[in-house]
């Protein structure tokens, strides 16, 4: 009689329950009921090419509320990024949480296991340039729209992670797109401010055709999602300031959405960034640097020497712009069409 009593009492709980707080939410195979968390894989099928597992975790609030997506590792030696997301993967308890968070730690396995930057081997693709993707393209392809639709199409909010290659020595920023809808654009900017990454580059140029966004945050933000995007990490390395900007990043911006408890804390004057000024390279050669990630440049400024394989000096590249250097060329290697550095010019 007490045990009838008790599973009548329960259902009665449960029927009580709001209907998003009774249901387990799934992403691929990780399905997490409410006050839970789990890992699992959105399984990328076989098509043109190869398939691939994609990991994924979710952690369930044991509160309902909205959904926040963070999603690293589109490029696989992208390391810091993805080492914050696994940090938070453990960190995050859903006895505290409000909502429910979906974490991607690493979208780019193969650039990962085979240590290749900027794109994916299988298809030589960068897996944040083909959203939302398509079912009968290549891995890359594939995988984009697996993601456009088990995360983004299902998510509220979105921060998508990157930071230095191999080959990019990088200083911290944030990427912030506005769109024109006041109400999207001041919660995307109050997640970028809490977030707290001192350089934002105002990201106003971009695809508004939603069958071709390119971007995950893109892809996220056309669809009535606030996203931003946030870098750090440099060169290969992993250090522990690094890695802590992202994870305290996180946690913050979670608080200014009201899915943790506690106050976030809001950059207070962030330096803002108008425009972006890529430096090729011409040619191959051997690359010497003057410059270092962070510094300011002035418009003429030499960055740095170029030599061919004997060591005579074939280019010497200038700043063609005034403004900081976000990230240069970390290895002496170059090819025509590398990327020697990127300046960023300082809102007036």
């Amino acid at each position: 009689m007490l045990y009838k009593s008790a599973v009548a009492f329960a259902a009665l709980l449960l029927a009580a329950l709001p209907a998003s707080a009774q249901q387990t939410f799934a992403v691929g195979t990780a399905a997490a009921g409410l006050g839970q968390k789990t890992t699992g894989y959105l399984e990328v099928p076989a098509g043109v090419d190869a398939g691939t597992n994609i990991p994924v975790a979710v952690v369930n609030g044991s509160k309902p509320g909205k959904v926040l997506a963070l999603v690293s590792g589109a490029h696989g030696t992208e390391y810091v990024s993805i080492i914050a997301i696994e940090k938070l993967i453990a960190r995050l308890d859903p006895a505290e949480l409000t909502g429910t968070v979906i974490l991607v730690p690493l979208v780019n396995i193969a650039s990962f296991e085979q240590k290749v930057p900027h794109v994916n081997p299988v298809d030589n693709k960068s897996m944040n340039r083909f959203y939302p993707g398509k079912t009968d393209g290549t891995q890359t392809e594939r995988a984009s729209y697996l993601i456009t639709k088990q995360i983004v199409d299902r998510c509220d909010y979105l921060i998508d992670y990157h930071g230095g290659d191999l080959d990019e020595s990088l200083r911290p920023y944030a990427y912030w797109g506005p769109t024109g809808h006041s109400e999207q654009d001041h919660v995307s900017k109050e997640m970028v401010l809490a977030f707290g990454l001192d350089h934002i580059i105002i990201w106003s140029e971009r695809p508004t055709d939603p069958n071709a966004t390119r971007y995950l945050d893109n892809t996220a933000t056309v669809r009535g999602k606030p996203s931003i995007v946030v870098e750090a990490g440099h060169a290969g390395t992993v250090e522990t300031d690094d890695v802590n900007l992202l994870v305290n990043g996180t946690l913050s911006t979670m608080r200014a959405l009201k899915m943790l408890p506690g106050e976030p804390r809001f950059i207070e004057s962030p330096v803002w960034i108008e425009k972006l000024s890529d430096v090729l390279a011409d040619g191959p050669g051997i690359w010497y640097p003057l410059v270092k990630r962070g510094t300011y440049v002035s418009a003429g400024m030499k960055l740095g020497t170029i030599t061919d394989y004997f060591g005579k000096v074939i280019a010497e590249p200038r700043a063609p712009v005034s403004g900081v250097v976000l990230h240069v060329n970390a290895v002496p290697s170059l090819k025509k069409g590398d990327n020697i550095a990127d300046l960023g010019v300082v809102a007036a």
